[in-house]
């Protein structure tokens, strides 16, 4: 029996990515169907779905989990969870889908998904905005003008990205069909729950700790990760391979800063380097909160 956290929700890994014969008789379905062009985010949700990285999740959040999520960190069923993951579409493509059909949703030339279309709501201003001052404000932000926004909203990152949504979100399972470049582009570096939890049982790990990582690894970082090696079996530098806001550090130069690192000043037995496919929302202690859920996919503990 594994000594590793279990994955979040209670359902083991939940992974909507198809293999084998399951895939090509999916992947000519998918040739066939409605297609609808997805967000980069989208994208990089649709991978985690795919690879069990947002277990229990198996699609795209309806407006239950939309509002649960938003207000009480919490799906309609219960289950914790501390950032909307939803799927916004154009009106105009909402109003060509009926309810129950099969879609292909499409990013980048490449169908990463199909998806079986069980609800679609609205996303007015007013929503939007809601879910902005829940989402990236916390509670009890309120400043003495009645201003919940920390910073100007029209330079937040990630409120910017929820208000340019489109007007319309659809929920709905998920079958995954593609990770996308990530396994190409980073070989040995953009790990699935399953692989880390391999790794980790390999070694003997049980009390894992993940070091979540957006910008080169510097002297400060590095220390944290040698305290935490004190204290667990080993680490998992994880950093995040998908987009970034403009002038961040791309991931490969990350990945480069971190290998260096690895190899010079630690002991490579306590720790691991590796990448997940997300986007960053830029939610704050939310996003944080997010963090921690998905990392227990991946077996971590700290």
């Amino acid at each position: 029996m594994s000594q590793l956290v279990a994955p979040h929700g209670g359902k083991g890994l939940v992974c909507a990515l198809l293999h084998g014969s399951e895939l090509v008789a999916e992947q000519e379905k998918a040739a066939g169907l409605k297609k609808v062009q997805v967000s980069a985010r989208a994208k990089g949700d649709l991978i985690m779905m795919g690879i069990g990285g947002f277990s229990p999740l198996d699609g795209f959040m309806n407006k239950a989990d939309w509002k649960g999520v938003c207000e009480n960190f919490q799906m309609a069923d219960g289950t914790f969870w501390p950032v909307p993951i939803t799927l916004d579409i154009t009106k105009e493509d909402a109003d060509a889908i009926e309810m129950g059909e099969e879609i292909a949703l499409e990013a980048d030339g490449v169908i990463m998904a199909t998806m079986k279309v069980s609800e679609k709501f609205e996303m007015t201003e007013a929503d939007k905005k809601w879910e902005c001052e829940k989402v990236f404000m916390g509670e009890g932000e309120e400043s003495v003008d009645g201003n919940f926004w920390k910073i100007a909203p029209e330079d937040h990152p990630g409120v910017i990205m929820v208000m340019n949504q489109k007007d319309i979100n659809i929920a709905g399972p998920v079958k995954v069909l593609s990770q996308g470049s990530y396994p190409d582009e980073y070989p040995g570096v953009y790990l699935t729950p399953a692989e880390t939890r391999a790794m980790f049982e390999e070694r003997g790990w049980s009390k894992v700790a993940a070091l979540q990582l957006r910008n080169p690894m510097h002297r400060s970082h590095e220390f944290l990760a040698k305290i935490a090696i004190e204290v667990c079996d080993g680490v998992l530098i994880h950093s995040l391979i998908g987009n970034l806001k403009a002038g961040d550090i791309p991931a490969e130069t990350r990945v480069k800063a971190i290998e260096i690192l690895i190899d010079n000043y630690f002991v490579k037995d306590n720790v691991i380097n590796g990448g997940y496919p997300l986007d960053m929302r830029y939610a704050g202690p939310r996003e944080g909160l997010l963090h921690a859920t998905f990392r227990q996919n991946y077996g971590i503990t700290d």
